[in-house]
């Protein structure tokens, strides 16, 4: 006896999914976070990136809140979505412009674009969380919030802020060469 075809069951839980995914995209989009919450079963965000993880309806309310203050037309563009086992996988870009405080920080008035990566997870056809990848250095770097390392402005700030760890590498740096050269006169 053969196993029934799920094919057609495979492919309606992920149109489901995907219809989940794209309504909870777009009213995040235009700020409609009542029906953001109702796409999950339990909402939950976890931000890789920082570590931060926020569990409940209240919880996510208070990150909607918080990012929105800060950066109040933040949006999304999707690039590509793919479907795994129990997750889709969006594959998007994060756009807003700082004109309210982020935590501490004032607002800048400059805008960023950051491209990112969430996972999608899925109990049956229940969402059941987001998890989200992205560089954080790239979105404070655009807004003026950070340096790119490899630029003179970047080096400087490295050296000034991290003298100690500076000093080390380069003594270490020099020990290696100097091995290195006796090494060399050594096979001669």
């Amino acid at each position: 006896m053969s196993a029934p075809d799920q094919s057609g069951t495979t492919e309606a839980l992920r149109e489901r999914r995907e219809a989940i995914v794209r309504e909870h995209m777009a009213s995040e989009n235009v700020h409609d976070f009542d029906t953001t919450i109702s796409t999950f079963e339990h909402p939950r965000y976890e931000l890789i990136a920082t570590g931060e993880v926020y569990d409940g309806e209240d919880a996510v309310r208070g990150y909607y809140a918080e990012s929105r203050t800060a950066f109040p037309d933040q949006r999304n563009e999707v690039v590509a979505l793919h479907h795994a086992d129990e997750v889709v996988v969006v594959e998007f870009d994060l756009l807003g412009t700082h004109l309210g405080p982020l935590r501490a920080l004032p607002p800048t008035g400059r805008s960023f674009r950051c491209r990112m990566t969430a996972l999608f997870v899925f109990d049956g056809d229940r969402l059941v969380g987001e998890r989200v990848y992205f560089d954080q250095a790239t979105i404070l770097r655009q807004l003026g919030l950070a340096n790119d390392p490899t630029s003179l402005k970047g080096r400087l700030t490295l050296v000034l802020n991290h003298p100690l760890t500076i000093a080390r590498a380069a003594l270490r740096a020099r020990r290696v060469r100097s091995t290195n050269r006796g090494e060399r006169s050594g096979d001669v």
